[in-house]
């Protein structure tokens, strides 16, 4: 995800969301306290995306979480995980 900066977030959504709700629906069901590392481990790929993309966050990493921590809260139909209320750091 991280290596495709041009790609703009709404096509990460529509790309990652079906095997992301595929996770949420089989883990969430028998293993749900693993569940919520691996989806922070998405957050962090999408801050690593986040800095990659746009030159503004690129040498800061709490301004980019906080910039995804906004975008959850503004969107939150955007990621699977976020619809269930799993939200970034705050923003």
């Amino acid at each position: 995800m991280h290596l495709k900066p041009d790609i703009e977030i709404e096509d990460l959504s529509r790309k990652y969301n079906a095997v992301k709700r595929g996770w949420i629906n089989y883990y969430g069901h028998f293993y749900k306290s693993q569940l919520y590392p691996v989806l922070r481990h998405m957050d962090l790929a999408l801050v690593h995306w986040a800095r990659r993309k746009y030159k503004k966050l690129e040498r800061h990493k709490t301004r980019a979480t906080r910039w995804l921590g906004r975008l959850a809260r503004n969107l939150p139909h955007l990621f699977a995980h976020w619809q269930m209320g799993i939200l970034t750091a705050t923003g």
